[in-house]
């Protein structure tokens, strides 16, 4: 016997974006519902460096860019959210690091980005005298100059499990393949009919799939490879930019640590853009080098290695270049959004609130009892399923 529900927003997505929009949708009086047809997390999320950018890396080619306006608030915001004084309560999620590093690599234009950046984030970026050096900066190998970040780096785990222990009562896991939808946008999945005011699509790559059940070809989606890298060992704790000749880093060091002594650096940076053409061996043996050439004074011969492609889902753009902003479109009932950067979830959410606010539609006063469907479970971090080499 199929149970009827009535909701003011139903989300399709279970990553950091759709779990934060559903908190704050039912924060504002919203009766909200979030469905999941793989785990939280999915694949976008939980394959983040963790980095809560501010828009530093951005300026590196000298001037301040849209990136860097849009995303210029976004740790403060997270950083309030971690002291539990934020809309968002993540007090338990683990912090990684309070900041990052910049870090030249000696070269004449990698220490002119630095510069550039120190001047025009000079309330951010911070140069470190070579007594402040941590490890592995901290040798007399190291020729580059080395500038403190304030921007910084989640556990994205605990961060997925901080939202989903908040949002579980209202999250669900359902079959894409046996799910209908009607012409009046009522979703049957299993048992249940749900019929929602507004739907909010924010499923990353998924949202193609999503779109066409809806009948929609627009907003158009593109997908932006990455190649990225784990490298597993005795490594000290690194949260890091390489900089180089391009406005992006030539590469992005974030640390994991594991049981025991070990850590994983999870690789990023120009060297996972770049490394979408090469094979798992030839982009380890590329990034081996690669460390080699920055760090000389490191061994790294006894590491694991491991690679992870993956697909950044964005709004298209001319030339397929990066979005500056997370992108919420889409028409009539039906929304489509991408965060674009795990920093963005704050500033998604509150576009979906606003617009929820501008068409008029208003919060339910009888309260949405919790589905009866399966709670979709957490999705694992990169390095806990990778094959070793």
């Amino acid at each position: 016997m199929k149970r009827s529900y009535s909701v003011d927003l139903l989300i399709f997505g279970g990553g950091i974006a759709g779990l934060w929009t559903l908190l704050c949708a039912r924060q504002a009086g919203y009766q909200a519902l979030l469905l999941e047809n793989h785990a939280l997390g999915g694949v976008q999320s939980i394959a983040s460096q963790g980095i809560i950018h501010g828009g530093t890396k951005y300026a590196l080619g000298g001037s301040v860019t849209a990136s860097t306006r849009a995303i210029g608030d976004m740790p403060g915001i997270w950083r309030d959210a971690l002291a539990g004084r934020g809309d968002m309560d993540l007090s338990g999620v683990r912090l990684l690091s309070g900041h990052q590093y910049l870090w030249s690599s000696g070269s004449l234009t990698s220490s002119l980005a630095s510069l550039l950046a120190s001047k025009l984030m000079q309330s951010r970026v911070a140069p470190l005298a070579r007594d402040e050096h941590p490890p592995p900066f901290d040798v007399s190998g190291f020729r580059g100059r080395l500038y403190r970040l304030e921007e910084p780096v989640l556990d994205t785990a605990s961060l997925m499990k901080g939202l989903a222990d908040q949002a579980r009562p209202w999250c669900c896991l359902y079959d894409a393949e046996s799910m209908e939808i009607r012409n009046n946008n009522t979703v049957v999945v299993g048992n249940l009919e749900i019929s929602p005011c507004r739907v909010l699509l924010v499923a990353g790559k998924g949202n193609a799939a999503l779109m066409e059940r809806w009948g929609m070809t627009v907003p158009r989606m593109q997908l932006r490879p990455l190649h990225m890298l784990m490298a597993r060992g005795k490594l000290p704790p690194v949260h890091a930019h390489c900089l180089g000749a391009s406005a992006n880093p030539r590469l992005t060091i974030t640390s994991y640590p594991l049981e025991g002594e070990e850590s994983v650096w999870y690789l990023g940076g120009e060297l996972a853009e770049t490394g979408v053409t090469r094979d798992p061996a030839a982009q380890i043996a590329e990034a081996r080098a690669e460390l080699e050439r920055l760090l000389p004074w490191m061994d790294f011969t006894p590491l694991q290695w491991a690679t992870l492609p993956i697909d950044r889902a964005e709004v298209a753009t001319p030339g397929g270049k990066r979005p500056d902003d997370c992108y919420l479109g889409g028409d009539g009932s039906v929304m489509v959004a991408w965060p674009t950067k795990l920093a963005f979830a704050p500033r998604l959410a509150d576009r979906v609130l606003e617009r929820l606010a501008q068409e008029g539609v208003q919060a339910s006063e009888q309260e949405t009892p919790p589905l009866d469907l399966p709670a979709p479970p957490l999705a694992p971090l990169p390095w806990e399923h990778a094959t070793w080499s």
